[in-house]
C-alpha cells in the first residue's frame, strides 16, 4: 500500500471525505501531492495512521487544537512521555469537571421533574413556573 486516493483513505479509516479534507485545512495532515500518471490526489500510506491517531484523540475529548498539540509533540524527538502526560491530565480535568457540571444538571433536573404531578393542567405546571424563575447564579 504505497498511496490512496481520498477515498480509499476514508474507507479505510472510517473518517469521511469531507472530515479528511477539513483536517487538510486544518493542518492536521498533509496536503497530498498528485499522481505523476492519474492526475488524482495520493495520500502516502502514513496519513491512515495519522487520521487513526485523530480520530481516537478527538473520541477521547480533545479538541482539534489540542489533537495538534499531541501531533507536533508526537513527531518531536525532544518530547518526554511526561509532557504528553500533561496533556492528558489537563484533559482528564477538563473531563472530571464536565461530569461534575453534568451530575449537577441531573440533579436539579430530577428535583423539577419530582414537582409535576403530570394531571395539573398547564397553567399550573410548577416546572414551566421554576423555569421562569431567575437563575440562583
Amino acid at each position: 500500500m504505497s498511496s490512496l486516493t481520498i477515498g480509499k483513505l476514508a474507507q479505510k479509516t472510517g473518517i469521511a471525505v469531507e472530515t479528511v479534507r477539513f483536517y487538510e485545512r486544518k493542518g492536521l495532515i498533509a496536503d497530498p501531492p498528485r499522481g505523476p500518471s492519474s492526475g488524482y490526489r495520493e495520500y502516502p500510506a502514513e496519513t491512515v495512521q495519522r487520521l487513526r491517531f485523530i480520530r481516537r484523540a478527538k473520541e477521547l475529548g480533545f479538541t482539534l487544537r489540542e489533537v495538534g498539540e499531541l501531533l507536533a509533540l508526537r513527531t518531536d524527538t525532544s518530547t518526554s512521555c511526561g509532557e504528553v502526560r500533561e496533556q492528558v491530565a489537563g484533559k482528564l480535568g477538563d473531563v472530571r469537571e464536565r461530569i461534575n457540571d453534568l451530575r449537577r444538571m441531573e440533579r436539579a433536573l430530577a428535583k423539577l421533574h419530582a414537582l409535576c404531578a403530570s394531571t395539573d393542567p398547564l397553567g399550573d405546571c410548577p416546572m414551566l413556573d421554576l423555569l421562569d424563575e431567575p437563575a440562583d447564579d
